[in-house]
């Protein structure tokens, strides 16, 4: 029998240990944890986006980079085969706005019991709070690790196999705190630049805090890159839902466009609060709302286009008087105000960080890794599976939907690689 090591009991590492131990091997996760699924349990808001539900085809194109690199581990482990998982073992999903599939119970705890009762009825040894330490090569290939669990003496473990699933660097909190890029640096490596992605932006506008706690539906959003031959076309251009914060905008678009952010460049955005109308149809809005408040203040005059505690900010931003009557303001300040209205920019000064970003982008160079078997290039048995890969994809269920592929495919693969 195979001896295997799994470094993390997150969605990708227990979703190996399973794979790896239903194909016949002797497995072992080592989590510095107490428990399992840390991340997974404040994924989705505490409800666990498990995966989405479009065509496997259109996957593809939500996933930022490296998406070539996904398509073994998808065709082989796709959405479908994980859904059917946790329906077969009595956690029933359901699929929502965006084919993005949750627990019937709206409990992320529910999908870690029952990924967790699978690991521990396939016979997998979970070793919490226990840390590993280092993961040993010798002649480009793996023979052991070290750990140490609470005041033991460090303990050096040989296995056939290793399969690296500690996550990045988001949500620290939960144990992600880059030990696998380290275990990979010291086999050789490369580490593309971890970054937070899927987090809210910090924005340079003051009037963003006045508007704290408003949440727009429906409106569209635009992020240029600036100093690029192409300044002028936007590097994202999305519509959706938004949260106005204390520190600047968050919310599902937000998120989204966070993906598309380079920190090297400085970055605007242009809000469209009314994407469904063209300028000239929004200016006929505007002008018949006009007409029908044409004695009243401008600051009084607007309650059908914006939610209340938006009319003071787009006033100001406007230029227009606020107490200025309706029938006084020029043709050429309502094209303006209209414009306004289709382009509210702002300007990106960073992002939240990875306290607050739901995934990391970067990690260990797909260049090293074989896509077919998530098997090191470098270094024989040494295998990686989940967001430790440099791999990311936009917010609705693909992140976790790569975890559950490359785990699988990891565990399947550990147990027969070094096989002649």
């Amino acid at each position: 029998m195979k001896k295997i090591a799994v470094i993390g009991c997150g969605a990708a590492g227990m979703m190996a240990a399973l794979t790896a131990a239903e194909s016949g091997a002797g497995v072992t996760i080592f989590e510095k944890n107490e428990k399992p699924g840390k991340k997974i349990y404040i994924t989705g808001k505490g409800r666990c986006n498990v995966t989405n539900a479009c065509d496997v085809e259109e996957y593809f194109s939500y996933v930022r980079r490296n998406p070539k690199f996904l398509y073994s581990a998808i065709y082989s482990y796709d959405n479908s085969a994980v859904m059917d998982f946790f329906e077969s073992n009595n956690c029933h999903l359901k699929v929502e706005r965006g084919d993005r599939v949750f627990p019937v119970s709206d409990h992320s705890s529910d999908i870690i019991r029952t990924l967790y009762d699978a690991v521990k009825r396939a016979g997998v040894k979970v070793e919490f709070n226990t840390t590993v330490m280092s993961v040993e090569a010798s002649g480009g290939e793996f023979s052991a690790i070290t750990y140490a669990s609470g005041d033991d003496p460090v303990t050096r473990e040989e296995f056939d196999a290793c399969i690296i699933c500690t996550g990045g660097l988001s949500y620290p909190s939960t144990g992600s705190t880059g030990d696998g890029y380290e275990f990979a640096k010291s086999l050789g490596h490369t580490i593309k630049e971890p970054l937070p992605s899927l987090v809210p932006f910090e924005i340079k506008e003051s009037w963003c805090k006045d508007l704290q706690g408003l949440s727009l539906k429906n409106v569209g959003l635009k992020m240029f890159a600036e100093g690029g031959k192409n300044s002028k076309k936007p590097v994202y251009d999305g519509f959706g839902e938004m949260l106005f914060t204390h520190f600047g905008i968050s919310g599902p678009l937000v998120l989204t466009a966070s993906s598309y952010y380079d920190k090297d460049k400085a970055s605007r955005l242009l809000l469209d609060l009314k994407p469904a109308l063209s300028v000239e149809q929004l200016d006929k809005r505007v002008l018949r709302d006009f007409e029908e408040n044409l004695n009243k203040q401008f600051k009084n005059s607007l309650g059908a286009l914006f939610p209340s505690k938006m009319i003071p900010v787009m006033v100001k931003l406007s230029g227009i008087d606020p107490e200025i009557q309706v029938n006084a303001i020029t043709k050429e300040e309502r094209l303006a105000f209209v414009n306004l209205i289709k382009a509210v920019p702002m300007t990106i000064t960073g992002t939240r960080g990875f306290n607050e970003a739901i995934i990391t982008r970067g990690g260990v160079s797909v260049k090293e890794i074989n896509p077919s078997t998530m098997e090191s290039k470098l270094v024989k048995g040494v295998f990686f599976a989940g967001e430790v890969i440099d791999v990311d994809t936009e917010t609705g269920g693909f992140n976790l939907q790569v975890a559950w592929s490359t785990g699988h495919l990891a565990g399947v693969q550990s147990t027969i690689s070094n096989e002649e």
